[in-house]
């Protein structure tokens, strides 16, 4: 059996920590390490409990989320941070993927998407809810994504790089196209490859014509 997911949760909602603590608890494949109610507290047990992935909400009590983002990526550059928050302007999103972040989510994601997200993001992704990676695409004012001529994108890879544009989850992709998502996943490390790029982020700026 392969080791579970650990996960770290920084939310300071006693409802909402513990609600994510059950729902990952509960969940073959996912354990929670520690559900801390600040920034502070949170990097006190990360010398303890080094996790995989951090569900890390932006408005806390003294050091906010994103400040938090960044003493992480400092310290534990392999730690992947996923905002869970109700935050969904573009100040606060790209604040939050500058300082490190690899995930964007929304707390009104379901909790299955929300599970799926997780892994996506331990396998190599940068899942961000639909409403977000429309905001980050809208933000550079770009009506569409052109992969770079040199890129030699094949014309799969295009359709791909399209859906991963309007947030679309890895088992989303692979529904939508009718193959399996190990298949998305070879297409998107060969995309990342070829325009040279980690995340779906960087790829989506990569394309943006001026």
């Amino acid at each position: 059996m392969p080791e579970p997911i650990s996960i770290i949760i920084v939310e300071d909602d006693e409802a909402v920590r513990e609600g994510l603590r059950l729902l990952i608890n509960g969940s073959e494949g996912y354990h929670c390490h520690a559900a801390c109610p600040s920034a502070e507290e949170a990097l006190k047990v990360f010398p303890d409990f080094m996790p995989d992935v951090v569900l890390m909400d932006i408005n806390l009590p003294g050091m906010n989320g994103i400040e938090c983002v960044i003493c992480i990526k400092n310290a534990w550059p392999s730690i992947q941070v996923m905002m869970l928050t109700v935050f969904d302007n573009t100040d606060e999103i790209f604040k939050s993927l500058t300082a490190g972040a690899t995930g964007y989510m929304l707390k009104k994601t379901p909790p299955a998407k929300l599970l799926e997200a997780i892994a996506e993001l331990v396998n190599g992704g940068s899942p961000m809810s639909g409403e977000i990676a429309r905001k980050v695409v809208q933000t550079f004012a770009r009506p569409a994504i052109h992969p770079l001529p040199e890129s030699n994108l094949t014309a799969r890879e295009e359709e791909i790089l399209s859906y991963l544009s309007k947030g679309f989850l890895y088992k989303e992709i692979a529904a939508e196209l009718f193959i399996s998502i190990e298949t998305v996943r070879t297409h998107i490390r060969k995309i990342y490859q070829k325009l040279q790029v980690r995340t779906r982020t960087e790829a989506l700026l990569r394309c943006m014509k001026t």
